[in-house]
């Protein structure tokens, strides 16, 4: 997410925020209040379907626009995130509400950041060697303190396999909670066997996990 967010509150006059966008090169910004609450998101259809009275909220012209307000524009409520939700999740809630942008908020609807759709493109454009590097050195090794060759990993297209031998059930549930985590991650094949052999393959994939 981008940390340094454009905002605006609900009473800016819709004719500063058009300069807004245009000095930013942005096509949408979120409205907070006092408190940095997020009450909606101003975007460049809702400035565009006000000028042309088809918002079926308001009908002025554009000389108007130094009157009219971003709360009597914008989209409300905004579609929101949490900072730990998950990339390929973001990806999903954005494609299924057709926004272009998803303001991140605290446990108190605070803003803290945003996510736009290049924001995630950038993620998925990593490259399967980085995943597989950042999966060893900061999961396996680093996290759980498996030696190097205990698993046997494999990424391809961002989906990973995990196959070897951990000592405990937890250290192969660990595994692969924090690989689906990662950034560019879209799902994990976990064929782990742990204690005396037991073995239980699923696979993860949109934050859920199926047996195979």
């Amino acid at each position: 997410m981008t940390k340094d967010v454009v905002q605006t509150s609900p009473t800016t006059p819709l004719q500063y925020v058009v300069r807004l966008l245009d000095r930013h090169r942005l096509s949408g910004l979120p409205v907070v209040d006092e408190d940095d609450k997020v009450l909606g998101v101003a975007s460049r259809t809702d400035l565009v379907r006000t000028r042309t009275g088809r918002s079926g909220r308001l009908d002025r012209s554009p000389a108007d626009a130094v009157t009219v307000t971003v709360g009597d524009v914008m989209s409300s409520p905004a579609v929101t995130v949490h900072p730990e939700q998950t990339v390929p999740a973001a990806a999903r809630l954005m494609e299924r509400r057709g926004v272009e942008r998803l303001p991140v908020v605290d446990e108190e609807d605070r803003l803290i950041g945003i996510a736009t759709r290049s924001d995630l493109l950038r993620v998925f454009l990593r490259t399967d060697d980085d995943i597989r590097r950042q999966v060893t050195e900061e999961i396996l090794v680093g996290a759980l303190g498996l030696p190097p060759d205990a698993v046997r990993l494999s990424v391809r297209d961002g989906v990973v396999t995990l196959d070897g031998h951990v000592d405990l059930g937890g250290q192969a549930a660990e595994a692969v909670h924090r690989t689906w985590r990662l950034d560019g991650v879209v799902g994990v094949v976990n064929g782990l066997t742990y204690g005396g052999g037991s073995r239980e393959k699923s696979a993860v994939a949109g934050g859920r996990t199926t047996p195979l």
